[in-house]
């Protein structure tokens, strides 16, 4: 504990109080929506996909390497399994890390490092949500949306185009006829190869990965991972073929020429505001791993 950081009472307790606000701009939005069971198809996806209570993405963590000074018994009583306290004093023990717990985060690191190392593919034009819809009659969103195109335009396009989707949770949604049509088949084992950063759902998992990471990172890069997931949404929903004007969202028309160059220069500056995020989730997950000498 020598080498790290002290964080005083007041300190702790503001950043506590700014996490629990910035996270509200979501979770009450979200919260009044499902009080009057309204449906949004593009902000409702994060709390609906990932299984994450919105009660859990408002609660700060200080993440590994921070000593918590003046904790008292009206700290927060989610601050509990991985937690240590002593005199006063509360910060997360990577001692306290059972073997199953190691080896998710091993593989979660492996997974980062891997995709960081990968060339990013920017010529995907986001036709996952085309693909997923491809040949048949049940549209994903259809409850909550019409289409924009026809189900035979959608066909045409998608078979005028080459396919190359890297990212198993997508691909394992693309209708069966679409599967074939993928020039990459991802899967589930091979992930850990297949991924790669300029994929806009590898960077939306970055908010998958953090909160499986907690307690062990902050809350500050847990928002801002969620942040960057919800642009990222906004252009996936967007490029789609289905119809959000109800919901004041323009399309990105990636069945011209214009709207997949307008793609691709989306796609790739949310790609590079990924970059510092993943590697902040690495740092803070080697510093868990190196503090049990788990990793060289």
């Amino acid at each position: 504990m020598d080498s790290d950081v002290i964080m005083e009472r007041e300190q702790w307790l503001e950043r506590l109080v700014e996490h629990r606000a910035r996270a509200q701009r979501w979770t009450l939005p979200t919260l009044e929506r499902r009080a009057r069971q309204v449906v949004h198809p593009v902000e409702d996806f994060l709390f609906n996909y990932y299984p994450l209570k919105l009660g859990k993405l408002e609660q700060w963590h200080p993440g590994i390497g921070v000593v918590l000074r003046g904790a008292r018994e009206d700290f927060p009583q989610w601050l509990t399994k991985h937690y240590c306290y002593e005199d006063g004093r509360l910060w997360v023990d990577p001692q306290q890390l059972e073997e199953k717990e190691l080896y998710r985060l091993r593989w979660t690191l492996n997974l980062l490092e891997n995709t960081r190392s990968q060339a990013g593919n920017f010529g995907c034009f986001g036709m996952h949500e085309w693909a997923m819809i491809y040949r048949t009659d049940e549209a994903r969103h259809a409850k909550v949306t019409g289409l924009r195109m026809s189900q035979e335009e959608i066909a045409e396009f998608v078979e005028s185009r080459p396919i190359r989707c890297s990212h198993y949770d997508a691909f394992r949604f693309f209708t069966p006829p679409a599967r074939s049509l993928n020039q990459l088949q991802p899967s589930l084992e091979g992930r850990q190869v297949q991924e790669q950063p300029g994929c806009i759902h590898a960077n939306m998992d970055l908010y998958k990965w953090c909160f499986k990471s907690l307690p062990w990172i902050d809350g500050e890069l847990l928002l801002d991972c969620f942040s960057l997931a919800m642009e990222l949404r906004s252009l996936d929903m967007r490029a789609s073929p289905y119809d959000l004007a109800q919901y004041g969202y323009e399309p990105v028309r990636i069945e011209t020429v214009e709207g997949r160059r307008g793609y691709e220069a989306e796609q790739r500056e949310l790609a590079l505001r990924a970059e510092p995020l993943r590697g902040r989730l690495i740092d803070f997950l080697r510093k868990v791993l190196v503090s049990r000498e788990a990793i060289g």
